[in-house]
């Protein structure tokens, strides 16, 4: 498998599930800033949407979003145990990573980091960017209830897991967002895991110095 990452960007969960899935796979960095790779013919013909996470898996299929692939990589590997087996189990993991993706991700963090993407006017930013901070603050607030007493958001490391990582990545050494106890612990647990030690190693990434 060939998974096409940018450093820190969300890309970084769908890193960290690799991981741990421990089979042997490849990673095509794109530098999503100053050459932006990622409009270049070479990748848009492989991902015409333009964006990461993309993964070539072993019969050269393309499978591109978050949360496909983050499933799609739990059901082809049941034996690592990073989604339930029930159909309930699987509902729930899946609600939970698209709240992440489409609601903190898309509406939350976006805000923050690209107001002007909400705004033609640049006097409207600040207005923008607080609306994100709210949705941010509410996301954390409606997760911190669950991990409250939990190692994890289920019993064990799951993919539900992996996409919190890369919001609690953004808000904690990113943006140094006052998340509460419970989310830096939460965020402190999955920083310790081996994998996502070589993850930071791999992405070249500090989290203590990172932009």
């Amino acid at each position: 498998m060939i998974l096409y990452y940018s450093p820190g960007a969300c890309s970084i969960g769908i890193h960290l599930i690799l991981e741990e899935i421990g089979k042997p796979f490849t990673t095509i960095r794109l530098d999503l800033k100053v050459r932006r790779d990622q409009y270049q013919q070479s990748f848009a013909t492989i991902n015409a949407k333009s964006k990461v996470p993309t993964l070539v898996r072993d019969d050269s299929s393309v499978l591109t979003e978050f949360p496909a692939i983050a499933f799609w990589l739990a059901c082809a590997n049941p034996g690592c145990n990073l989604i339930s087996r029930d159909v309930e189990g699987q509902a729930r993991a899946l609600e939970v990573i698209d709240y992440v993706v489409s609601t903190m991700h898309m509406q939350g963090f976006a805000r923050l980091l690209r107001p002007t993407n909400f705004t033609p006017n640049e006097k409207d930013s600040g207005m923008v960017r607080e609306r994100g901070h709210e949705i941010i603050q509410k996301g954390f607030g409606i997760i911190e209830e669950r991990l409250k007493g939990r190692e994890y958001y289920f019993d064990e490391f799951t993919i539900a897991d992996a996409a919190l990582f890369y919001i609690e990545l953004w808000a904690i050494d990113r943006l140094k967002l006052d998340v509460g106890p419970v989310i830096a612990a939460h965020y402190a647990r999955l920083r310790a895991r081996p994998t996502a030690i070589r993850v930071f190693q791999k992405e070249d990434l500090d989290p203590n110095n990172y932009k």
